[in-house]
């Protein structure tokens, strides 16, 4: 019988354990990129180019997310401080870590950087063209330091789990990242088996940080790339795919009245900035906040002509879902919405404690993270 116990214990323990893999070095791996990286030993002297990707790098260096920073852009301390306040209650010793200070468009300080030795940058597609510029990849290839692309921006669903694998094989994380790859691809099948079954695909138009720049600027929006690309993903029509040239970029409220979207969210979080009028969504707010900030953003001239709005289909999300890997967080979110017949029985905020709690250390905080307008 003691046996029987023993063996049960231990059977428990390796399943509740992370996979064991270890990753061979030297190795050589494929970015989202398509180049070709060449690491002889596994890296132990990051520079990451977005500060936000330290959520990535805690659901692989579970026990500290920021052992192997040298220095970095902290990007969440200016655009997301709750979640900062968080990581920095929890890892103190983040402080002493250098912040470049710069803007998560790729600028980077190349003799900061240089003067800590690293042995990997960690960087966003979309900041490629940005570093190329500043001269900081010819520096880096000079010096044999390997610059890695990852992507939650451009082709969320497809990149995201990829990114997560990719840096699990380079920081020889690669059960925690299968770990946490299986519960995504499994939540996002979950949408699509759902969707597959709707016949009318409704028109949503997501305005991404709304009332950022006072209640008179509008609408910033997505086409198929970061909040765009998500709606796309959970299979509804997106507008601003329609209606924008590029991945990015403002449309006329008068062009959003005139194409009758089925459903509006907005994106909001509590930014910093003085004309910031977006609904505070993040930790530390309370729901009687969130109500007031859709109620106020609701007196917008010409606001009340849009259909969605008239028919009760007015959302808001949390602005910081999008540009991730918790974004199937997101997507269970944006899906919930768009197809409330569909998934009434889907719980996002579940989903995110899931994340938290089974994959990272990260503490659990209390806030709202996306909300229906009240009526």
């Amino acid at each position: 019988m003691k046996s029987y116990l023993s063996l049960s214990i231990w059977a428990a323990a390796v399943l509740a354990a992370p996979l064991a893999f270890a990753t061979t070095y030297p190795v050589t791996l494929t970015d989202v990129d398509g180049q070709s990286i060449v690491l002889p030993r596994e890296p132990k002297h990051v520079v990451l180019q977005d500060g936000r990707d330290i959520l990535t790098l805690a659901l692989l260096d579970r026990q500290d997310p920021f052992a192997r920073l040298v220095t970095w852009n902290n990007l969440l301390k200016k655009s997301d401080t709750h979640t900062w306040q968080l990581l920095d209650k929890k890892w103190p010793q983040a402080d002493d870590i250098l912040d470049m200070g710069f803007s998560d468009q790729g600028e980077v300080n190349v003799e900061s950087v240089i003067a800590k030795k690293p042995d990997l940058l960690i960087a966003q597609l979309r900041s490629k063209p940005s570093l190329a510029q500043g001269g900081v990849l010819a520096k880096m290839q000079a010096l044999n330091i390997p610059v890695v692309f990852i992507d939650t921006m451009f082709k969320p669903v497809e990149n995201t789990p990829r990114s997560v694998t990719l840096l699990g094989a380079i920081l020889n994380r690669e059960g925690e990242a299968k770990e946490y790859v299986d519960f995504y691809q499994a939540h996002y099948r979950h949408i699509t088996e759902q969707v597959a079954k709707v016949k009318d695909k409704p028109l949503v138009f997501i305005e991404a940080k709304a009332g950022l720049g006072g209640l008179d600027s509008c609408c910033f929006t997505h086409a198929h790339v970061g909040w765009g690309g998500l709606v796309e993903a959970v299979g509804a029509r997106n507008a601003g795919s329609e209606l924008l040239p590029g991945p990015t970029g403002d449309v006329a409220l008068e062009k959003v009245i005139a194409m009758k979207p089925d459903v509006y969210i907005v994106s909001g979080s509590q930014w910093a900035q003085k004309t910031n009028a977006a609904v505070p969504f993040g930790y530390g707010v309370t729901q009687a906040q969130v109500n007031a900030a859709f109620n106020h953003m609701e007196t917008r001239t010409g606001f009340s002509e849009l259909s969605a709005i008239k028919n009760h289909r007015f959302y808001g999300i949390y602005h910081n879902f999008y540009n991730h890997p918790y974004n199937i967080v997101g997507m269970e979110y944006l899906a919930k919405f768009i197809y409330p017949q569909s998934f009434g029985d889907l719980d996002p905020a579940q989903t995110y404690s899931d994340i938290l709690q089974r994959f990272t250390q990260i503490p659990q905080g209390q806030g709202i993270f996306a909300s229906q307008a009240p009526q």
